[in-house]
């Protein structure tokens, strides 16, 4: 995950003919790319949320990263071939991004390399925070830690305005990202609701005291290397 204010860029990618022809958009619960597929991509989130999995034979599901408008993520450019799902939790639309479009959007190589870089480093530290949410933490501080990072990363992106934001995920979605049971899910988002630390009202979160919801999600920001925007 990379991601970048996203506003100005979207303005950027529209404006750019060849990359403007390539912006499409998927239905809620749909996949972007599939485990295994080789699409040869970049894949740049322009409205709406998507996530990162891997499914088991069974059915189980085991998010690991939620995709937010500004994000950049790998759909086969580098790799050639995808070792994860990306679906979309609620309505997307995003940009297809191949190699000559990703040098065109970057112009210096260099600064392009540097940007790669940079996005594996701090992909990197985000998983390594995952997991310690998933085998460190308690179900009460886990769910606490990932609401504390994705309404830093939405208002990193002007997203969280006024202590409320959208709010498209599940409990289902939830789970599958922490590791819980959607049982447990809801009884932990009940105790934090009676705590006051959040309210869910029609798809949409109210945090009245982001403060306080990070000190009892044990939540410091640094490793999303936020302050450091490469655009």
């Amino acid at each position: 995950m990379l991601q970048f204010d996203f506003e100005p860029l979207r303005q950027l990618v529209h404006g750019m003919p060849a990359l403007a022809r390539h912006i499409r958009e998927t239905e809620p619960r749909r996949d972007l790319v599939r485990e295994g597929e080789s699409p040869r991509t970049m894949l740049l989130i322009l409205e709406g949320w998507a996530s990162c999995y891997k499914q088991q034979r069974d059915g189980r599901r085991q998010i690991t990263s939620f995709l937010l408008p500004g994000d950049f993520a790998d759909a086969g450019l580098i790799l050639g071939e995808t070792d994860h799902s990306i679906g979309a939790v609620n309505r997307v639309r995003y940009a297809e991004i191949d190699e000559e479009d990703l040098e065109a959007l970057a112009g210096d190589p260099y600064e392009l390399a540097r940007a790669a870089w940079r996005h594996a480093l701090v992909a990197a530290a985000i998983n390594r925070e995952w997991i310690v949410n998933i085998g460190r933490r308690t179900a009460y501080q886990r769910i606490a830690h990932l609401l504390c990072e994705l309404v830093t990363r939405l208002r990193a992106a002007g997203l969280f305005e006024g202590g409320s934001c959208d709010w498209p995920p599940t409990q289902d979605d939830l789970a599958d990202a922490t590791g819980l049971t959607s049982v447990h899910v809801n009884r932990t988002l009940q105790l934090l609701r009676r705590e006051g630390l959040i309210d869910l009202q029609r798809r949409r979160l109210i945090v009245p005291d982001l403060a306080a919801l990070m000190r009892v999600g044990l939540f410091t920001s640094n490793y999303l290397h936020l302050e450091r925007d490469p655009l």
